[in-house]
């Protein structure tokens, strides 16, 4: 009897029960983030989406997960993440996004002119090379303090409209907050770009190590330089409206292995 209780038992029970990581990150939708069980070999597996290097790491010291980021313009169904060399499939959930219209005074701002375009090409440029930097150091956390105390302003994913006019989704979380407010960064990093942007106003990119990258615009000061080691909660800046911005706000981006991903899910706040 004993003997059957014990079988049925490990009949009913998963293989194994999920991580704290796996809880926290799992958001498989466009925008967010799919957590993929890679087993628990002895070293660490290889894994790339898209062509890109994605985040791995151990789980609770038990088996290896990628944590991968899925852009926002992926359509549910089936994708593909090549572990070692292997086709491994995952599945990616709809989500809907809502619309955000906003009324800005600078025309400039909504239809920038020939000089302005040169600069915001050149801008986008250095950008994205930031975006697609992958480091080898381990984040040191997951689960994200958030750089400012405030209110959501903004979610994720809006489709905005700018006088009328469609533009861009909305990359990341907008965080209401007076100006000058001390910006703290969510997790240990290294300081990889900083700049003053046509659009992002004053900006700090910071590399959490793996393709995790946190991006932090509309500053009104920048208090770091590129190579500077930030510990968990340094202040980075204070908050501003720099650049294309209706008032004082964060403006906080989080990348995976270069896709902009909802940065709620990394401080626990997301919302299906």
């Amino acid at each position: 009897m004993r003997f059957a209780l014990t079988l049925l038992l490990c009949l009913t029970l998963p293989a194994h029960a999920e991580g704290f990581l796996t809880r926290l990150l799992n958001k498989p939708v466009p925008g967010g983030v799919a957590v993929i069980d890679l087993g628990n070999e002895a070293s660490a597996p290889t894994a790339r989406y898209d062509g890109k290097p994605v985040l791995v790491l151990r789980e609770d010291n038990q088996r290896w997960i990628a944590v991968v980021g899925i852009p926002l313009t992926v359509k549910a169904g089936q994708q593909t993440l090549e572990v070692n060399s292997q086709a491994q499939s995952f599945r990616v959930e709809p989500r809907n996004y809502r619309e955000q219209h906003i009324t800005l005074k600078n025309q400039r701002q909504v239809n920038p002119n020939p000089d302005d375009l040169k600069r915001i090409e050149r801008e986008l440029a250095e950008q994205s090379r930031a975006y697609r930097q992958f480091s080898p150091r381990q984040p040191s956390n997951l689960l994200f303090d958030k750089p400012v105390n405030g209110p959501l302003s903004s979610p994720f994913g809006l489709r905005r409209f700018f006088n009328g006019e469609e533009r861009n989704p909305h990359s990341g979380l907008d965080f209401a907050a007076k100006t000058d407010t001390p910006i703290k960064t969510p997790a240990a990093g290294k300081v990889i770009l900083t700049s003053n942007y046509f659009f992002n106003g004053k900006t700090v990119f910071v590399d959490h190590g793996q393709g995790l990258i946190s991006m932090f615009c509309h500053l009104s000061q920048i208090d770091v330089t590129v190579g500077d080691e930030l510990s968990r909660g340094a202040v980075l800046g204070k908050v501003g409206s720099t650049g294309r911005a209706t008032g004082p706000h964060l403006h906080w981006n989080v990348s995976l292995n270069d896709a902009r991903v909802d940065p709620s899910i990394f401080i626990g706040a997301f919302k299906p």
